[in-house]
């Protein structure tokens, strides 16, 4: 974070963490309090630590952690991360096209195991197949890693598929409650598909959500390999965004030794930060975050593939797998898939 990205941050928290002076004592300043709580989440350090590196009592730190991070969520949030609107989805979908080359796509989706330390009398509930406990984040992602839809505080032990099919995201995609922008026709094609969300094979086969096709069918099938190449291509902005997360905020490297409520707030309010700082980059970053990221390998593990799933679904990737190696197709796409196992 920049100096001048700092003052920007401080001027809109300012009026909601400023306390009173009075004549018995002269307050923490605004830019004090925001010090000591991005340094908590930037470093991960202990509040013994900030509390010896501060000067301050330790639940003083304690309280001025807690009580910035619930105001950089309630403040931040309505600014950097509010709900989109059909509009906003369009404006996404064209960033899909023009920087991955995957049209009607709406965001990437995934999840991330936050590490915790175990909650008190809660068995295995947080307990993952990684082998520590943590609480995850189900996150969309837009085609420039700014989160667009965040869901934390579910338990490590379930599965991404799982968690997404019980989260009010999913509720809302289902009773088409998210205004998404009517079905349209991909580029040079004049038969109409819905807008999609792109997952790994951890997530269902849906009207709106697009899957990698199974291994032994994209072994055998050169246009599938292709599909999930470019699925691949396009869906790997949602891992870069948590790999940005993790780096910014080096508090996600370490195990965190609070209750799962407060975890919850940390996570929402780094998200929100993360995007704060996408939206107040210095000029001409932007395009550092796409240089490196061309031909990436897309093949998943899993070989099952749903046995519910409509023939119109299956129809719907059918369709975007036929146009990727027709009228959308990349110079380069048959021989990165021929060259992937």
């Amino acid at each position: 974070m920049e100096y001048w990205q700092f003052l920007k941050l401080t001027d809109l928290l300012r009026v909601h963490i400023t306390k009173k002076t009075t004549n018995y004592r002269c307050t923490i300043t605004a830019e004090e309090r925001l010090t000591v709580t991005l340094r908590f989440l930037i470093t991960g350090c202990s509040f013994k630590n900030l509390s010896f590196n501060f000067r301050m009592g330790i639940s003083t730190v304690h309280s001025i952690i807690h009580e910035t991070i619930r105001v950089i969520c309630d403040v931040l949030m309505p600014i950097v991360m509010q709900m989109p609107d059909e509009e906003m989805w369009e404006k996404v979908s064209r960033d899909f096209f023009n920087i991955w080359n995957f049209p009607n796509c709406l965001g990437a989706i995934d999840g991330k195991h936050v590490n915790i330390q175990a909650p008190d009398n809660s068995g295995s509930l947080y307990y993952n197949y990684k082998n520590f406990f943590s609480t995850v984040l189900l996150a969309v992602v837009d085609a420039k890693y700014s989160f667009l839809i965040v869901d934390v505080g579910s338990y490590g032990k379930n599965s991404d598929g799982g968690i997404l099919q019980n989260s009010k995201f999913w509720k809302k995609l289902n009773t088409n409650k998210l205004k998404l922008p009517p079905n349209k026709p991909l580029p040079s094609t004049t038969e109409s598909l819905p807008h999609v969300f792109i997952g790994d094979e951890a997530f269902p086969l849906s009207n709106n959500i697009l899957r990698p096709y199974p291994r032994e069918q994209a072994r055998t099938e050169l246009s599938k390999k292709v599909f999930n190449l470019r699925l691949s291509r396009a869906r790997k902005v949602v891992e870069c965004a948590f790999g940005m997360l993790t780096q910014r905020f080096e508090i996600y490297q370490k195990r965190m030794k609070i209750q799962p409520k407060y975890c919850d707030l940390i996570i929402l309010a780094t998200t929100c930060l993360h995007n704060f700082l996408i939206e107040n980059r210095t000029p001409g970053q932007e395009n550092e975050f796409h240089s490196n990221i061309n031909l990436l390998t897309a093949i998943t593990d899993n070989n099952n593939e749903n046995s519910s799933n409509s023939d119109a679904v299956l129809t719907t990737r059918n369709k975007f797998k036929d146009y990727f190696s027709s009228s959308g197709a990349l110079d380069w796409q048959d021989e990165v898939a021929t060259r992937v196992s």
